[in-house]
C-alpha cells in the first residue's frame, strides 16, 4: 500500500477544511458547512486507511505513542463530523483538523513500534472505551476554549469578529455539557473494565495513569453535578473542563510518552 502519498493526501484535505474554517472565523469567506464536511470526510476516510496499515501488522497491534495519537485524532475528527450533522460544532475543525494533520505526519515519520501480539476481548473493550473517552473530552476541551472566547467578547461588548459566526451562548454551553456527559459515560466504562480486565492496575507503570484517570473522572463528575444541581456554567464550567481534560491527557499521553519514549517500555 502506498502509505506516503495517501498520508499527504489526507493532510491536504485536513488542512483545506481547517483553513477554510479559519477564514470563516475571521470573516474572510462565507460559511459553507457542506464543503468543510466533504473535505473532512475525505480526510478521515483516507486517514482511516493509513491507520489500518500502520496499526495492523503480522505480529499484532502496533500501539506506539505516535500511532495511538494518530488514532485518537482520527476518532476526534470522526466524532466532530458526525456531531456536526446535528449540532453546530463545525467551527472546532479550525483547531482539530490541523492537530490531526500533525498526528498523521508524526506517526508516518516515527520509527518506533510497540507491537502487542494478543489482546483479550475484555482488555480491548477497555482500550476502545478509553480512546473514545479521550476523544470526546478533547472535543469538549476545544469547545470550552471557544466558549471562553465567546464569553470574553460578550463581556467586552464586542459584537464583531468571532462572536458573529459562533452559535448563541446557551447553545454553546448545551453542546459542551452534551459532550461532557457522553465522555463521562465512556470514561466510567473504561475505568470499570480497567479494574476488571487489567492485571494489577495500580502497578508502578500504570499507577500514574490510573490515579490521574480517577481524578479526572471525579473532576468531571463534580462539574456535571454542579451544573445540573447548582447551575454551574460559564467560566466555572470552562475551568473545570480544562482541568479534567488536562489530567486525562496526562494520564494517557504523559504516561505513554514516559514509558515508550523515555524508558523504552511498551
Amino acid at each position: 500500500m502506498a502509505i506516503l502519498p495517501m498520508t499527504f493526501l489526507a493532510c491536504a484535505f485536513y488542512m483545506a477544511g481547517g483553513s477554510y474554517t479559519w477564514l470563516v472565523l475571521f470573516r474572510r469567506l462565507p460559511p459553507r458547512p457542506r464543503l468543510v464536511q466533504t473535505l473532512g470526510l475525505m480526510a478521515i476516510l483516507i486517514h482511516g486507511v493509513v491507520l489500518y496499515a500502520e496499526l495492523h501488522g503480522h505480529l499484532g497491534l502496533n500501539l506506539g505513542f505516535f500511532q495511538a495519537a494518530s488514532l485518537i485524532n482520527w476518532l476526534i475528527c470522526t466524532f466532530l463530523l458526525l456531531a456536526s450533522l446535528r449540532m453546530p460544532l463545525l467551527n472546532l475543525s479550525a483547531g482539530l483538523f490541523p492537530l490531526a494533520t500533525l498526528a498523521i505526519l508524526t506517526a508516518l515519520l516515527s520509527s518506533r513500534h510497540y507491537v502487542v501480539p494478543d489482546i483479550p476481548k475484555g482488555l480491548m473493550v477497555h482500550i476502545l472505551t478509553s480512546l473514545v473517552a479521550y476523544s470526546l473530552f478533547t472535543v469538549a476541551m476545544v469547545q470550552s476554549l471557544l466558549l471562553w472566547c465567546q464569553q470574553s467578547q460578550l463581556k467586552r461588548r464586542r459584537t464583531a469578529g468571532l462572536i458573529q459566526v459562533l452559535p448563541p451562548l446557551q447553545t454553546m454551553e448545551r453542546l459542551l455539557f452534551d459532550l461532557l456527559l457522553a465522555g463521562m459515560l465512556f470514561l466510567t466504562v473504561s475505568l470499570i473494565t480497567g479494574f476488571i480486565f487489567v492485571d494489577n492496575i495500580f502497578a508502578q507503570h500504570l499507577a500514574h495513569k490510573t490515579v490521574l484517570s480517577i481524578l479526572s473522572w471525579i473532576t468531571f463528575g463534580i462539574l456535571l453535578v454542579g451544573h445540573y444541581r447548582f447551575g454551574w456554567r460559564g467560566l466555572t464550567a470552562v475551568r473545570w473542563t480544562l482541568g479534567g481534560s488536562i489530567m486525562l491527557i496526562l494520564a494517557y499521553f504523559g504516561t505513554k510518552f514516559v514509558l515508550q519514549m523515555v524508558l523504552g517500555e511498551v
